[in-house]
């Protein structure tokens, strides 16, 4: 691997040698201080200090459709400013005012007639503050970062707006205080400038400063803004308090002291900003609550691996861009995944260890980890350093046992410190950009819980070089990491389905029970073309066997060396009956580390958006090798035959009040062995500006022959079986947002999920690379035992049985729903009253068609929780 880090550090250093920078015909406005009394933000432009400044613009330039057209309405603005704020008045001309489309919606909406006005205050060339305003006064903000490739909207700055309409078009009128933007303590600044116009009834957006639609980058490209002088960088010191008061009601379980069929508690937190320097920001919270965040959808996993899914807590998305370190290959895999921490404690209680029958046990468990603070440190200079810290803090979390009356406690979460910190450093306007990220988590007295590792670390670095302005790209990365631990807990690891030690056909790593610690290397670099009509990607990947991430990050699987070349050619242009089209190919394949072939895939998929604003995609993919080394969970690799898919989507008009979307897809494998097909669909309608209504289905039925089943041991031998499943999923949810006004909002969210699978004709696995696919199996003989749900396996038909295995037959329903009101009733200060509820239930598997799953559901009474939370915002 020292070799390999060699090359990469040489062909970085070859290639800095020859970054340009680029040339930019950069649009300049010039502003003034203001000298006597601010203008009123009322939308109306009506105060005299507006006077004292020239307007800017006039001369925008389509973007979209037509780039470098002129736009159907031009657009004028005007910026002043005074030691504690900036002032924005943007004038949106419009010839048929009446029609100017004014779409109630939450905080970053972005829907409507809107503007947009951005500062990269910063002027490094990368990173910029957006202000969005729509023509109804509803507000929207993103930090952009990576020169426009990452916008973060869950970034909530306090600033103020109105809007107006009248004869000539639309106003918006802003002002945004500085502390809310990072720049240099300087006492003449130019700062890199952009105004944005999105014209909804031509879905036609237009810019100040002109950047083409296939340029490469986005805020290097910006125009200017000058004449700022004197001002300071702003102190920052914003205190939120909160108090979270809650109830539940769910069905009592008779005799479980623990399900009482009810329950209250208050709670108190409280969340802070800190403007430390004007460039570094200091976020803490103490105590987190996070009960307003909606439910993560259902999904039924029969895979080996865990399931990914999105961070939703405001206080870890906000800036989540910045502590972010893909290890550059397929997937979620990344250095640090917020979710870990808070998440559901990992050691669990055994209530019948003795095996007895458990009698009159109860166990009360967290659901989740305390949090008990966060601290959050991010800051960028003048000099293009960027840098990100984060530490966590959460609670030793306690099960409590409740045994014929007699009670005590069990640790099933130890105390836990996360550390995670990033830097970025941009050379020459952001040409070059070199960084590095290191993680670690440390855990107190694990009190008995052997399975869990003491200490993880991992660190890595990256890189970028841009050259022939910006047009080619190359990128690299690598990565390591070590756990350590109690012998029990590396052995766990050596064992997960991430690596599968174990497996019979493991010949380069072996199962170490006296091992004490894993470590392992990742890596990847990239070469590809960002601009122009045609762009491309190819590039190369690896991720060692030792390579643990999951402690603090988010890692699948390892054992692996990737290859894939990527390739676009688009047309963003309007030409013949399309607005633009895009067409990707990829092809795709993986090995092992022990040079076996595990993946090898070829796709296309094309995208095209019609003059009538309707769009439709296609694609299709074929799987020409597959092999997998974990479908058999620490068995031996096992291949499957070759399979296809293809898939269609299709979108009405999304201007419109009713917009309707349809997904059909189809699959199917070789020799028969699989086949499936579904429909995914969505149904918007906006009966009036304020009330936004979608639902969205999706059902699916799948057929394999080859899903695993167990393993189980007969006479010593493990038997690795595997058998046909007929599984079908039913999705469908609802979403009804009521904006009362943009600081005062309703919205619902409901889902039904039901999902079945049915096993028939089980298999013992018998040479699972064979040639030919029918000797990778024998079939077997099974027999129901329907009191005890058991299969009783008879593999040579004799009539004895051989052994036995659980039912894998299942049926699981469930129901989630979130309705939140939102009032802001000042800026940053908000009332939530939230009610949740769900239902789970797993239905007899003696039938499984959708009537019985649906009328499983509401047999069982919901667990509805009832949720009041109050924030208040002190400036200091």
């Amino acid at each position: 691997m020292g070799r390999k880090l060699t090359i990469l550090i040489s062909l970085f250093s070859f290639i800095t040698a020859f970054g340009q920078t680029e040339e930019i015909n950069r649009k300049l406005y010039t502003t003034t201080m203001i000298q006597g009394e601010a203008p009123r933000i009322d939308g109306l432009l009506n105060d005299e200090i507006w006077e004292t400044v020239e307007w800017g613009g006039g001369d925008f330039t389509q973007r979209q459709p037509n780039d470098g057209g002129p736009p159907t309405e031009q657009t004028k603005f005007k910026v002043l400013y005074d030691d504690k704020n900036i002032y924005v008045a943007i004038r949106a001309y419009d010839a048929d005012p009446a029609n100017i489309v004014k779409r109630l919606s939450r905080r970053d909406g972005f829907e409507g007639d809107r503007v947009t006005v951005m500062f990269d205050s910063y002027n490094d060339k990368r990173t910029a503050f957006s202000f969005t305003a729509t023509s109804a006064g509803v507000k929207g903000e993103e930090y952009v970062s990576n020169n426009g490739d990452n916008w973060d909207d869950k970034w909530d700055p306090i600033w103020y707006l109105m809007t107006t309409i009248d004869q000539e078009g639309w106003v918006a009128e802003m002002r945004i205080p500085l502390s809310q933007l990072r720049f240099s303590d300087q006492k003449e600044h130019t700062w890199g400038f952009q105004v944005m116009r999105y014209y909804f009834r031509n879905d036609e957006r237009s810019n100040w400063q002109h950047i083409p639609q296939n340029a490469n980058g986005f805020v290097h490209r910006f125009g200017e803004i000058n004449g700022i002088n004197g001002i300071k960088p702003q102190k920052q010191l914003e205190i939120q308090p909160y108090i979270v008061a809650q109830t539940e009601t769910y069905e009592k379980e008779e005799g479980n002291p623990y399900a009482t069929g009810k329950g209250s508690d208050v709670n108190v937190g409280l969340d802070a900003k800190i403007g430390i320097t004007s460039d570094i920001t200091l976020d803490l919270t103490v105590n987190p609550d996070f009960g307003q965040v909606e439910a993560d959808p259902s999904q039924v996993n029969l895979s080996a691996f865990q399931l990914f899914f999105p961070e939703q807590r405001p206080f870890f998305i906000e800036g989540s861009n910045v502590l972010t370190f893909p290890t550059g290959g397929r997937g979620f895999d990344n250095l640090f995944y917020s979710r870990r921490i808070g998440r559901r404690p990992q050691g669990s209680v055994d209530t019948d260890p003795d095996g007895d029958d458990g009698v009159n046990e109860y166990v009360n468990s967290p659901n989740n980890t305390r949090i008990l603070g966060s601290m959050k440190l991010t800051g960028k200079n003048k000099n293009g350093f960027s840098w990100g810290v984060l530490e966590s803090v959460t609670k030793e979390e306690s099960a409590e046992i409740d045994s014929l009356g007699f009670k005590g406690e069990q640790v099933v979460e130890p105390m836990t410190n996360y550390l995670v910190g990033r830097v970025q450093q941009e050379i020459n306007e952001g040409e070059t950009i070199v960084g590095g990220m290191v993680t670690a988590t440390n855990r107190g007295d694990l009190k008995g819980l052997d399975g869990l590792t003491k200490e993880a670390y991992s660190a890595g670095m990256d890189f970028t070089q841009f050259w022939k302005e910006r047009k080619y790209y190359v990128s690299g990365k690598f990565l390591a990491s070590q756990v350590k631990g109690g012998s029990a807990s590396i052995l766990n690891l050596q064992e997960s389905s991430a690596r599968f030690y174990q497996r019979t056909d493991n010949s380069y790593r072996k199962v170490d029970t006296t091992r004490t610690e894993l470590s392992g290397t990742s890596g990847s670099m990239t070469f590809g073309k960002a601009s122009g009509n045609f762009v491309y990607e190819v590039g190369s990947s690896w991720s060692s066997p030792g390579l643990e991430l999951n402690d603090i990050g988010f890692l699948n699987q390892t054992d692996q060396v990737a290859q894939w070349v990527w390739g676009q050619y688009r047309k963003l242009e309007p030409f013949g009956i399309f607005r633009s089209a895009r067409s990707n190919i990829n092809i795709y394949q993986n090995q092992d580390f022990g040079g076996d072939l595990r993946r090898r895939e070829i796709n296309w998929n094309g995208h095209l958006q019609f003059k009538n604003f309707w769009r439709m995609s296609s694609g299709a993919q074929a799987t020409l090798y597959q092999a997998s080394n974990a479908d058999l969970r620490g068995g031996p690799s096992i291949i499957y035959p070759k399979s296809y898919s293809y898939w269609v989507w299709a979108s009405s008009d999304d201007r419109k009040k009713v917009v309707v979307e349809l997904n059909p897809w189809w699959g199917w494998g070789e020799d028969g062995y699989s086949k499936s097909s579904g429909w995914w669909w969505s149904l918007r309608l906006r009966p009036s500006n304020a009330l936004n209504v979608r639902f969205v289905g999706m059902v699916n039925s799948r057929d394999n022959e080859m899903q695993y089943v167990n393993t189980v041991d007969s006479n010593g031998q493990p038997r690795y079986i595997i058998g046909n499943i007929h599984q079908r999923t039913y999705n469908l949810s609802m979403r009804v947002t009521y904006v009362l006004t943009p600081n005062l909002s309703i919205q619902y969210w409901g889902q039904p999920f039901a999902a079945s699978g049915e096993y028939s004709n089980l298999k013992r696995v018998t040479n699972s690379t064979h040639d030919e696919y029918q000797h990778r199996f024998n079939a077997i003989s099974t027999t129901l035992n329907e009191t005890d749900n058991i299969l009783a396996v008879d593999e040579n038909n004799d009539g004895t049985t051989d052994y036995t295995i659980d039912n894998p037959d299942f049926n699981f329903t469930q129901f989630q729903s979130n309705m939140v009101m939102r009032w802001e009733y000042k800026p940053g200060s908000t009332l939530f009253l939230v009610w949740t509820q769900n239902i789970s239930e797993n239905p007899t598997v003696d039938r499984h068609s959708f009537d019985h799953l649906a009328n499983a559901l509401f047999d069982k009474k919901p667990r509805n929780i009832f949720l009041l939370k109050y924030t208040y915002r002190f400036v200091l």
